[in-house]
């Protein structure tokens, strides 16, 4: 049986490995095993900030949203 952080560290370099792939092209250099996770590493952490915001937007629009009367519709009497 293959231990979890053994399979772990192998997705981790199959990780690096793509990161490299694809920005290794657009940056121009050879990029190390440690360029690839600093950038991996701040791509994933762009998007993690951008799902905050759009939580945080989606959670201030649902909080601001008017409370609907439940009693719109009954008779209002003068005493």
């Amino acid at each position: 049986m293959k231990r979890l952080d053994a399979a772990n560290d192998n997705d981790v370099g199959k990780q690096i490995a793509r990161t490299r792939q694809i920005w290794q092209p657009r940056i121009g250099r050879d990029l190390t095993d440690e360029d690839a996770r600093q950038i991996a590493e701040n791509v994933t952490g762009f998007f993690a900030v951008l799902a905050e915001w759009s939580h945080a937007k989606r959670r201030a629009v649902n909080d601001n949203k008017v409370p609907s009367k439940s009693n719109d519709f009954e008779a209002h009497h003068d005493r």
